[in-house]
């Protein structure tokens, strides 16, 4: 993961702010830097969403496509996450951006193995033999921080900017089953993302831990809480990160600071996504991709 090198004089001045509830950047411990959300910014996917964090920029396409439904799970469908860490950052080249891609979809398949995250069943076209997969690609742009964070909302808009074709299954005399999909564009399937979670990243500086650290603020951090948070305030994953430990007592506070600050971010993200949804097709597109 990218990272700056801070002399012991800046990290002393970031860990004694933030002991005082005061970022560098003016920010609370609790609070989130400004996020840019845009969705359908790219035209050959089924759902696609552009998230930007400052300096951390996300990229997110979702293509549906048809296959087999797994052994286990005949009557669903499923997600396939692929995460390509195209940054400019030197440490992200070769391996390094290999190992961080694998590490960031191992999590995401984590946090959606929560039978109440996706309505899978809704994915189902013909138990057994045929359902829809989703595949979201994952792109990292830019990395300034707390990039778990920023990649599931990005995810989140990208599966509420999805449409899958409705399709029908038709049965002959002989019984051979073929599948005619709906040639109209607006005759889809929208996916329910009210159970979806988002991952909030808490990292522990000195005797306080922060939401949305900033490259400079993980340089002061030796451990950082994961918490998939849902719109309810449930939590479905947590995963703890970084060489140092976590004493039971910061991990209870952490887990209670990830509860009120997610249930904050869906309500925050869902405005976004309503009232760019009300805009139609109308909407200016503002993204690099528009």
């Amino acid at each position: 993961m990218a990272s700056v090198v801070l002399s012991e004089a800046e990290k002393l001045y970031i860990v004694h702010g933030v002991q005082e509830d005061l970022r560098v950047d003016g920010r609370g411990c609790e609070d989130y830097r400004c996020a840019e959300v845009e969705t359908d910014v790219i035209s050959n996917t089924s759902g696609s969403a552009r998230v930007k964090l400052v300096e951390t920029d996300i990229l997110v396409g979702i293509k549906a496509e048809m296959g087999t439904p797994k052994l286990e799970k005949p009557d669903e469908g499923y997600l396939e996450f692929f995460v390509d860490c195209s940054s400019n950052s030197p440490e992200l080249e070769g391996r390094g951006g290999e190992e961080l891609g694998t590490d960031i979809a191992n999590t995401l398949y984590r946090v959606f193995s929560c039978e109440n995250s996706i309505d899978l069943k809704s994915l189902c076209i013909n138990p057994k033999e045929h359902c829809w997969v989703l595949y979201v690609d994952v792109l990292l742009l830019e990395c300034g921080g707390n990039i778990f964070d920023a990649i599931s909302i990005a995810v989140k808009a990208a599966l509420f900017n999805t449409r899958i074709p409705k399709v029908r299954v038709l049965e002959d005399e002989e019984g051979t089953k073929e599948i005619e999909l709906s040639d109209d564009p607006y005759d889809c399937i929208r996916l329910n993302v009210d159970e979806v979670p988002c991952i909030v990243t808490l990292s522990k500086i000195g005797y306080r831990h922060v939401v949305d650290a900033t490259l400079q603020e993980e340089a002061c951090s030796l451990a950082s809480l994961l918490i998939s948070v849902t719109s309810k305030g449930a939590i479905t994953s947590v995963k703890k990160v970084g060489k140092g430990s976590l004493d039971p007592e910061s991990i209870f506070e952490m887990m209670e600071t990830g509860q009120r600050v997610g249930k904050s971010l869906h309500i925050a993200l869902q405005k976004i996504l309503d009232e760019e949804e009300s805009l139609g097709t109308s909407r200016p597109k503002v993204g690099f991709l528009g």
